[in-house]
């Protein structure tokens, strides 16, 4: 009996303990922005959102953000095939560099590309030589969020490739289909729910970078400012509203996401 009592109280201990790490770091952080941006009411957040430099910021930010996710989910679905199904030397070191952008600081990511996009470097000055620039502009944008969300896909489709079963890929040649009839008949549909929900985080990763895209990212509305430098923008000029009402806004987005992804999940396990 008092061996039982001891276990709930280490149970009770434990869940007590995990439930106030998540509420403390998590919860009140979340409601902490949703109620800064409500502080001065609906109208006030309306105006916020709709003020021109914000919802250009956002806009762009959303359509910068699908261009990186529509590269991660090609890129990271050729990748993922090539490391499960081909054997080579270096394959074990390509496969744990896949998470380097996790552990690389994000500012250290932009510095990155500041060196290898910039006016000095060689891809900077052949861009020069024709007529445009990539630092500060749009491509650059693009370039880091794909790196900061480049394992995503690959990591939601390599578990789902070593799972496949063989026998319904080699019926399908023993019926005569050719390799492509067979990767996009049998194989591409096994891999879908991975290649979408692994998008989707990408996507909405993306949304949210900061670190990379302040150092590459220019500060003009519409066309190079992004909503993760708005925000930054906002907290100096002392309007704490106007950044809350974005990150609201991106933090809900966000939150459809991971609710999406959870489906996606739920569907492909039955569950």
């Amino acid at each position: 009996m008092t061996n039982m009592l001891q276990s709930r109280w280490w149970s009770w201990g434990f869940r007590s303990a995990v439930m106030l790490y998540f509420a403390v770091l998590i919860v009140l952080p979340i409601l902490g922005i949703y109620g800064q941006s409500l502080s001065d009411g609906w109208s006030a957040l309306l105006g916020n959102l709709t003020e021109p430099l914000a919802w250009k910021a956002v806009l762009l930010t959303f359509k910068l953000a699908l261009i990186a996710t529509a590269v991660n989910a090609l890129i990271g679905t050729l990748a993922g095939w090539v490391l499960i199904r081909y054997r080579f030397p270096g394959r074990q070191l390509l496969n744990s560099m896949v998470d380097l952008p996790f552990a690389l600081p994000t500012a250290v990511v932009g510095l990155m590309i500041m060196l290898l996009l910039g006016p000095r470097s060689a891809v900077g000055q052949w861009a020069d030589s024709m007529g445009f620039t990539i630092l500060f502009h749009e491509p650059a944008i693009v370039v880091a969020m794909v790196f900061v969300t480049f394992p995503f896909v690959i990591r939601a489709v390599q578990p789902l490739l070593e799972e496949m079963d063989a026998s319904e890929e080699e019926a399908a040649y023993t019926m005569g289909a050719s390799k492509a009839r067979t990767f996009f008949r049998v194989i591409l549909p096994s891999m879908m729910p991975g290649i979408v929900s692994g998008s989707m985080l990408a996507f909405s990763r993306a949304l949210a970078e900061f670190g990379a895209v302040v150092l590459v990212a220019g500060n003009i509305p519409g066309r190079t400012l992004v909503a993760s430098v708005y925000i930054f923008g906002q907290i100096e000029s002392d309007n704490p509203a106007g950044a809350a009402a974005v990150s609201v806004l991106l933090l809900t987005f966000s939150f459809v996401i991971l609710w999406l992804v959870s489906y996606v999940q739920a569907r492909r396990t039955g569950r």
